[in-house]
């Protein structure tokens, strides 16, 4: 099979890079002809690993801090595109240039697979990619996340598409209720690896990661952990990533007095022994997709303590078996499951076994094949199943 990936920036680093990087490599992997398409390129190699038999190219170069069409930040509001609705959280990228660089490579394409890993390019997509080509989009964020204008154009263009892929139950029946005449199939992302060092449970670590943005919620897990520490003072909390509100953060630690219990190391490479070193991983996200670094820390027998947020952990977890569920945005009720996990080593021990079990669902072996029978099902005409994955 011919198939091509089109990201936004397949440079960058994020969790949707990595699991869409993960699926082409798979896909190479499996003797299929793989392109991975970057819509810009900010960087010069890309920050995650690929298969060398993958071809990989971009449509607009910004390297070197050059805007789009040489255009200054003050007219960029004049000239920003048309397709792309304002709303979508990577509307900024897309100037005239940009979206009509996508639009004309999509329009090009004559045959083999497409698929679009955002709602841009989605849309997109489902407007000028020619129906010989199959155009698979793939959504990585839960539909009730998206400000009303995006939801209006999925409503409107996502039906010419040939199928949209979602990573939860609970998506998959949000956007079968959207779009009842469009196949709406559940895969979920794969982890890298199940087989991973447990945790020895023996650290006072509780361990968080991802991007410093509000959707991670990382300022109410502060305030969770600073009721936490005045009964277990050994504990530490370490949070793991990169963004805009580092600052942000790190004032709240000093106005808690933390500064020698919570700390922000920035992005890290070895993520996987800071998991391994840890003894409970917490998720205090305002919203998710499917959140895969939680997913990575239960291969490590870590019990997860997790807000209910939309979507993910509830399609994930069961509660008090392999993790614990609180209400979202609930600082309180986030403090008290910390406090009683933390308190427990035979109940975390029990549901770090339990959670490493869990994750097994999402390992490669099992999830990829799936995505080999979807294309396999689209490009000969028949018709496809929602029910693909036999996981929760």
């Amino acid at each position: 099979m011919k198939i091509r990936y089109l990201m936004l920036h397949a440079y960058g680093m994020g969790g949707t890079i990595r699991t869409v990087v993960n699926q082409a490599n798979a896909m190479a992997a499996a003797g299929h002809q793989v392109e991975l398409v970057s819509v810009v390129r900010r960087r010069e190699d890309p920050q995650f690993r690929l298969d060398p038999r993958i071809t990989l190219s971009a449509l607009v170069d910004q390297r070197g801090g050059r805007r789009p069409d040489s255009v200054p930040r003050r007219a960029w509001r004049r000239l920003r595109g048309k397709m792309v609705p304002r709303g979508e959280f990577a509307a900024d990228y897309f100037t005239e240039a940009v979206e009509r660089a996508v639009m004309d490579y999509c329009a090009g394409l004559r045959d083999g697979v497409l698929v679009t890993t955002r709602p841009a390019l989605n849309l997109i997509s489902a407007r000028r990619t020619p129906r010989s080509v199959v155009r698979v989009a793939q959504e990585h964020m839960n539909l009730s996340a998206y400000p009303e204008p995006i939801l209006r154009e999925i409503a409107r263009h996502y039906g010419r598409l040939d199928a949209v892929t979602v990573l939860t139950r609970t998506n998959r029946l949000e956007y079968q209720r959207l779009l009842p005449r469009t196949p709406i199939v559940q895969i979920p992302n794969a982890v890298h690896k199940v087989d991973q060092e447990p945790s020895q449970q023996v650290n006072p670590v509780v361990v968080a990661a991802g991007r410093l943005v509000p959707q991670k919620g990382f300022d109410l897990l502060i305030e969770a952990f600073a009721q936490v520490v005045p009964e277990h003072p050994e504990w530490r909390l370490r949070i793991f990533g990169d963004g805009p509100r580092r600052g942000e953060l790190t004032g709240l630690v000093e106005q808690h007095g933390l500064g020698g219990h919570v700390s922000l190391p920035g992005r890290t490479d070895r993520l996987e022994r800071e998991l391994s070193d840890a003894s409970v991983y917490a998720l205090s996200s305002r919203f998710e997709g499917l959140p895969m670094v939680m997913i990575e820390a239960m291969t490590h027998a870590l019990p997860v303590v997790a807000f209910d947020c939309p979507t993910g952990p509830g399609d994930v977890l069961r509660d008090g078996v392999d993790g614990v569920l609180v209400p979202p945005r609930d600082v309180d009720a986030l403090a008290a499951a910390l406090d009683r996990v933390i308190g427990d080593r035979r109940l975390r021990v029990r549901m770090g076994r339990e959670a490493a079990k869990t994750a097994r669902a999402y390992a490669p072996e099992l999830v990829m094949p799936l995505w080999e029978d979807l294309f396999a099902q689209l490009l000969h005409g028949e018709r496809v199943q929602d029910d693909f994955w036999g996981g929760r």
